[in-house]
C-alpha cells in the first residue's frame, strides 16, 4: 500500500538524503516538503528544497515554514555539519529560482490531513516547529492523521543520549516546547531517535560505491557527503556517517527494521538539560506524574542496519535507472 507523506525537513545533507530516498521508493507518495529552520536558515533550507524539486523533477509541493522556535532563542543554523547553505560543497547556481506554496507550512500541514483525512504520514526530520504550530491553530488534526513519525531525540538506548549537549539531540533542542507539544499531542507517533540513528552507517566505501551504481542520483549524494564526512572525520573520528534522517523513511516504508518500546515522552524545555527527551516506562502512577496522562508513543530502541543499507542502496538505484 502506497503511503501519502509530508515531509517535514530543514534541507540539510542527511535531510537531502532523506528527501531523495522518500522519492525514490515505489510505496511512498512524497506530497510536499515542508520547510522549517534547524540545518540551515529557513530562507537556504526552502531554496535547498526548491532546488532538489527542480533537479530531480520531483512532484512534490514546497511550503515554507517556521524561522525561529516557539519560545527558546534561535540556536542558529548547523553551519559545521552542513555548510553555510546547507548542502555542503554543492552550491546552488545564483540564477536557480523556485517558487513555493503561497501557504505557510502549517496551514499546508492543516489542509492537506484535511483533504486526505487518515491517510497522510507527518514524517519530521527538524525541529518540530512547523507540526506545533498545526496542532495550536487546528488541534483536530491530530485525529485525522495517520501517524507521525519523528527523526529526534535520545533516549540513552545503546548508550546515545545527545549529540549537541550530552542529553540533547539537535532537533528537540532546537525547539523543545514544540516537541513536547508534538509528543504530548493524541495522535501516534514514533521516534526514531539517536538510540537507532546512530547504530547505523554510511561508510566512505558506501557512498563511494552509491556514486558508481546510481548515476546523476548517486554522484549528487556523494557531492553533498563530502563535508558531512569532513565533519564526521574531524570531529567525531568517523570514516563515515550515521543515517540520521533516512532511518525515518526506512521506518515508513518498513517497520519491521525496528523495534520500539512504547511510553509516554516528555521533553526537558529549560536548564541545562534543555532538549533531553525522556520516556516513561513503568505503570506507576507517582505523587506528582505529568506522563501518566499523556498518551503511550513508540520510541525505536533496535535497527537492523544490514538491512537498512540494502534498502537505501537498492531504492536509490532502481530510482536511477527507472
Amino acid at each position: 500500500m502506497i503511503k501519502k507523506i509530508i515531509l517535514d525537513t530543514d534541507p540539510g545533507i542527511d535531510d537531502a538524503m532523506a528527501i531523495l530516498f522518500a522519492e525514490a521508493h515505489p510505496d511512498i507518495e512524497l506530497l510536499a516538503l515542508t520547510t522549517v529552520f534547524g540545518n540551515a536558515t529557513i530562507d537556504n533550507g526552502t531554496r535547498n528544497a526548491l532546488y532538489l524539486k527542480d533537479r530531480f523533477k520531483m512532484k512534490a509541493v514546497i511550503a515554507k515554514g517556521a524561522s525561529q522556535p516557539l519560545v527558546r532563542a534561535p540556536v542558529g543554523p548547523t553551519e559545521i555539519v552542513h555548510g553555510v547553505t546547507g548542502l555542503g560543497d554543492v552550491q546552488i547556481p545564483d540564477s536557480f529560482v523556485g517558487h513555493h506554496d503561497s501557504r505557510p507550512a502549517y496551514q499546508y500541514i492543516i489542509d492537506t490531513v484535511k483533504a486526505y483525512p487518515h491517510e497522510i504520514t507527518l514524517v519530521a526530520v527538524g525541529p518540530l516547529t512547523n507540526l506545533a504550530l498545526a496542532l495550536q491553530a487546528a488541534p483536530e488534526i491530530a485525529d485525522l492523521v495517520a501517524e507521525v513519525v519523528v527523526m529526534g531525540g535520545a533516549f540513552g538506548v545503546n548508550d546515545h543520549r545527545g549529540n549537541v549537549t550530552p542529553y540533547a539531540e539537535a532537533n528537540i533542542h532546537d525547539d523543545p516546547h514544540a516537541a513536547d507539544i508534538v509528543f504530548c499531542a493524541p495522535w501516534s507517533v514514533t521516534i526514531i531517535g539517536l538510540d537507532v540513528t546512530e547504530e547505523s552507517f554510511f561508510s566512505a566505501t558506501y557512498l563511494e560505491q552509491l556514486r558508481h551504481d546510481a548515476g546523476d542520483v548517486g554522484e549528487f549524494i556523494f557531492d553533498i557527503s563530502r563535508y558531512y564526512l569532513r565533519f564526521y572525520s574531524q570531529k567525531v573520528g568517523l570514516d563515515g556517517c550515521h543515517v540520521h534522517d533516512p532511518s525515518a523513511i526506512a521506518y515508513v516504508i518498513d517497520p519491521t527494521l525496528f523495534t520500539t518500546r512504547k511510553g509516554a515522552v516528555r521533553v526537558v524545555c529549560d536548564g541545562p538539560a534543555s532538549g533531553m527527551t525522556l520516556q516513561k516506562l513503568d505503570n506507576r502512577r507517582y505523587q506528582t506524574d505529568e506522563w501518566s496522562s499523556m498518551p503511550a508513543q513508540q520510541v525505536g530502541v533496535t535497527v537492523n542496519a544490514s538491512r537498512l543499507l540494502d534498502l537505501y542502496r537498492q531504492t536509490i538505484i532502481e530510482y536511477q535507472h527507472s
